[in-house]
Order: structure tokens, then sequence, then C-alpha cells
């Protein structure tokens, strides 16, 4: 199997890692609220879930959705198309894995209060921890976005030298036939129209 088939892989797979992260450090911090670092984890490290499921918990309340609803069929989808070797598959996925990645982006901005400066747009970026954390998932599932389209232009490539090659025949046995008629005498023919 290709390398690059299976690079795809890695953006649904950290996307549903970090949301399983997630989940289950807000659960641990159910059983022991005293922890420092788990507030940490699901604080600084993990965010950027808390900010997105506010925003899902508006269309869908149903806890974990994140995980159960979004990543886990996502990372299935990938698993399925990892195990079948299905184009696909893969391709749903990633581009899913993307638009994810995109929305917990979208949920980070609207949760920051921002401040103005220079007349620039703000943009708020998380600091630390977190910053690493959704880079992390953003390069991958972009990555895994750019291989899917990589392999499809490779695909689309190999479809049209197949399809170069198998008229090359058609086409100069047509161009040989028409300069052999007209060239028959050392004259050109004049064809009526």
């Amino acid at each position: 199997m290709n390398r690059l088939f299976k690079l795809q892989f890695l953006g649904p797979l950290a996307l549903f890692a970090a949301t399983l992260s997630a989940e289950l450090a807000a659960h641990a911090l159910q059983y022991a609220p005293s922890s420092e670092l788990l507030w940490f984890v699901n604080l600084k490290m993990l965010g950027i879930f808390q900010r997105s499921h506010a925003v899902l918990s508006y269309f869908v309340t149903i806890d974990g959705f994140q995980l159960f609803g979004v990543a886990l069929p996502i990372f299935l989808l990938a698993c399925l198309g990892l195990i079948t070797k299905s184009r696909p598959l893969f391709t749903v996925a990633t581009h899913l894995s993307a638009v994810y990645a995109g929305f917990l982006i979208f949920c980070w901005q609207l949760g920051v209060p921002t401040a103005e400066q220079a007349s620039l747009v703000p943009i708020a970026v998380p600091s630390g921890a977190g910053l690493y954390v959704m880079a992390t998932i953003l390069g991958t599932c972009l990555l895994s976005f750019a291989v899917t389209h990589l392999l499809y232009l490779r695909a689309v490539r190999q479809e049209i030298r197949a399809l170069v090659r198998w008229l090359r025949p058609i086409l100069s046995r047509r161009y040989n036939g028409i300069s052999s008629s007209s060239c028959a005498d050392g004259r050109p023919r004049v064809q009526n129209p």
C-alpha cells in the first residue's frame, strides 16, 4: 500500500485522539475535581473542545456528542477506508476531519474577547499548550486533506495518460491515411466539401 495512502489516516486519527482525550479529561475531572493537573489539561490544553461543546450544545444536547457523533464516525470511516483501501471513504473522512478542525478554530474565535490594535481585525489565538494542540489537529487534518487531493490528481493524470495512449494509434492512423492519400501523386489533393 502506498505511504501517501496511509498518510491520509493521520488527520482523522489525530482528531479522534484529541477529542477522546478531551472527553476523558472532562470525565476524570468529575471524579477528581481538586486535581490541578486535570484542570490544566481540561482548561489550557483541551479548552478548544469546551468552546466547541458550548456551541454544539445549542443544537445537540447529547453528552459526548463531539466524540460519539462527530469524531468517532469520522475515525471509523477512515478505518474502513484503510481496511478496504477505498479512496472515496478516505476522501470523505479527510474532508470531514478538515471541516471539523475548522469548526474547532471557529469556536475558539467565538469565545475569546478581543481588542483591536492598529485597526487590524482581531484574531484570537490560544497560547501555550492549547496552541500546540490546535496546531497539531489543524496541521494533521490539512495534511491528510492535501494528500487526498494529491492522490486524486495522480489518479486523474494516469487516466489522462491512458486515454492519450488509447487515442494515439487511432489518431496516427487517421492522420497517416489523410497524408498518404493527399500526397500519392506528389500533388496535394483538394477535396470537395
